[in-house]
């Protein structure tokens, strides 16, 4: 079976067919999915989705684009959503200087205010970062006391970056862009990165892999990128499908 570990099914592109699609997947092959938050709004619906279906498990945090909204008491709401049993990390959170859509200061003042909050409740961090590598790595090597443990979300860096992630304690992510033809350097990272330090998702609604792109994306579609993994490693579907789950479940402590 797989796992998505990253889909934003509170979306509301999913509100037509939600409840039948998460009803779906497992006739589908897809066990379990990780619906992390991007912010207060979101995360509240990720718990209420965690809560409402056994297969769905969910993350709390503001994404880099809603730093701005941030005030003193958000930490305090997120904290209060960290004792529900299916609340299994602190994201998606980081920096995303692409689309600067919050002041960069702002960005990395909020982003350390959450990463002390995942140890402060000893959950794991799910991290976003676009256009912004040597300030979300230096931040994570400094918020890093042994502690702290987490994925790179839908990661496009290089090898050697994913390799330093790596050593820092944080396991890869990689998500529907590794399918398509042009993405060389994600397919380069598919077969560098150790199997056991590697995870899969789809980013739903977004980033439809190959064949479907185009189409709103779905937690279904994780095994396409599974069996682009697979291809590029010369192993079996059956053994990335396996590693990445069981990599899913040891992060997420979800036994």
């Amino acid at each position: 079976m797989l796992i998505d570990s990253h889909a934003h099914l509170d979306d509301r592109r999913f509100d037509k067919d939600r409840d039948r699609l998460i009803k779906s997947l497992k006739e589908l092959g897809v066990d379990l999915v990780i619906n992390p938050g991007a912010d207060l709004n979101s995360s509240i619906k990720a718990v209420s989705l965690s809560e409402k279906y056994d297969n769905i498990y969910a993350a709390v945090g503001v994404h880099p684009h809603s730093a701005k909204e941030m005030d003193e008491s958000t930490i305090e709401i997120l904290k209060s959503f960290t004792n529900r049993e299916k609340v299994v990390a602190i994201g998606e959170i980081g920096l995303d200087y692409y689309y600067d859509n919050s002041p960069r200061d702002i960005q990395q003042k909020r982003f350390i205010e959450q990463l002390n909050l995942a140890k402060e409740v000893d959950l794991p961090v799910i991290i976003h970062t676009r256009e912004a590598t040597k300030d979300t790595f230096d931040i994570l090597k400094e918020a890093q006391d042994g502690s702290l443990e987490g994925v790179m979300h839908c990661f496009s860096g290089s090898v050697e970056m994913a390799m330093e992630y790596i050593k820092l304690g944080f396991y890869i992510s990689l998500a529907g862009p590794v399918t398509f033809k042009n993405a060389r350097v994600s397919k380069e990272v598919a077969k560098a990165v150790p199997l056991d330090k590697l995870m899969i998702e789809t980013d739903a609604p977004y980033l439809t892999p190959e064949p479907y792109r185009g189409k709103r994306n779905e937690p279904f579609y994780v095994r396409y990128v599974a069996g682009t993994i697979a291809e590029l490693r010369g192993i079996s579907f059956e053994e990335v499908a396996k590693q990445t789950s069981e990599n899913t479940k040891k992060l997420f402590r979800i036994s």
